[in-house]
């Protein structure tokens, strides 16, 4: 009986926690202000994968706890099933089966009827997923192949376009692999997800922060020209470096017209290592693709004049704290997240390691492109400019 109360909570402490789950509330947070253990809390709400279950409402055409207690009332002055009937305004049938549906007239209560009558009015609705196993097939081998549920349900959409049996929303997929009592889609397939979580979390949960650094002579992103910040034509990048563990980066690189992305072995974080490797890898780009290169205020691009004369590639720094200033690099870095984890050592990739990675990301669909690859879209650029 303990053990019960401790993983129980009333309807307005589930509203309550799934409401300051969703503003991004910690475990710890959420089990102090409800009197419980984050365990429990993180117990009941991995099994809803972390999405708040759909409020739950009568309907209008069953019976009310007011009607049950009104039946009740009638059963007790000995009023007939008819009487009862036409006092509520309901048909014969109705109260009639009612009545014999939770022990007829000599055992019928009225709450213990209605809550009867709410819970075995439970019936999920069967997943889509679940049913359509053409369908579930695609979504699993995309899965497989490192797709996001996004990408998935725009290629299908692109796909299929006349078959309107094969369209699932990202969604939909999302919450049959955070609900595994859905039965469609295996546990195993969460590992291919970008963050591999296990549960839906709040987008508010975390704020990262951004470092600055002192550039000499840096020249501002606020001095780009207007065709960087447009899009349309290609050669113009943001950079970065994707951090590991032991103090080991990668230097990326994302084309914003195509967000095709490239990544460069670094043996090391300063300027001088940095810049010589850029400079060689964006030297091997044909001069229609070697246009600008925008970076934050990290020093490893403080020689940027070098870098500059060596490609003749003009280097804009973001604003401090600016991350969003290099949106297409700050997402691109996200979902490199998933070869590259903050965990790993990533002096131990080599440059082929990272050319494969590389392909893989870019011969993914992305969604700001109509869902079309980034290497098809650079590569249309590319023969349009030519």
């Amino acid at each position: 009986m303990m053990q019960a109360r401790r993983w129980k909570l009333s309807l307005a402490q589930r509203a309550d926690m799934w409401r300051r789950w969703k503003v991004g509330q910690s475990l710890h947070e959420i089990g102090r202000a409800l009197g419980k253990s984050h365990v429990v809390i993180q117990f009941l709400l991995a099994r809803h994968g972390g999405i708040a279950p759909p409020t739950r409402r009568r309907s209008r055409r069953v019976l009310s706890l007011a009607e049950r207690e009104d039946i009740s009332r009638g059963i007790a002055s000995g009023s007939s099933m008819r009487v009862i009937a036409q006092r509520l305004g309901r048909a014969f049938s109705t109260v009639s089966r009612e009545v014999a549906r939770h022990g007829g007239r000599a055992q019928y209560r009225a709450n213990q009827a209605d809550q009867q009558a709410w819970e075995s009015a439970l019936r999920p609705k069967p997943c889509l997923l679940a049913t359509h196993s053409k369908l579930q097939e695609i979504v699993a081998r995309k899965l497989m192949q490192d797709w996001s549920p996004q990408q998935i349900a725009g290629w299908l959409k692109q796909r299929y376009p006349g078959d309107e049996s094969l369209r699932v929303s990202h969604e939909t997929i999302y919450r049959t692999l955070f609900l595994q009592a859905r039965g469609a889609l295996k546990q195993e397939l969460v590992r291919h997800l970008r963050s591999q979580r296990r549960i839906r979390r709040s987008r508010h949960s975390s704020i990262h922060g951004h470092s600055q650094g002192r550039i000499i002579d840096a020249v501002s992103i606020r001095e780009r020209p207007a065709e960087v910040a447009d899009r349309a034509i290609p050669g113009h990048w943001e950079g970065d470096l994707l951090r590991g563990t032991r103090n080991s980066h990668v230097a990326t690189l994302v084309e914003r017209h195509s967000r095709f992305c490239m990544l460069v072995k670094v043996p090391g974080k300063d300027t001088a290592t940095v810049v010589a490797a850029l400079s060689q890898h964006v030297r091997q780009l044909p001069a229609t693709l070697r246009r600008s290169l925008t970076w934050d205020r990290g020093l490893e691009m403080a020689q940027h004049k070098s870098f500059t004369m060596a490609t003749d590639v003009q280097v804009y720094f973001c604003d401090p704290q600016s991350p969003w200033q290099r949106g297409s690099n700050e997402n691109t870095n996200g979902l490199l997240r998933q070869y590259l984890p903050k965990t790993a050592d990533l002096s131990c990739y080599s440059q082929s390691d990272l050319d494969e990675i590389a392909l893989r990301l870019n011969q993914r669909p992305r969604k700001t492109l109509g869902f079309q690859t980034p290497a098809d879209r650079l590569q249309a650029s590319v023969a349009t400019t030519t």
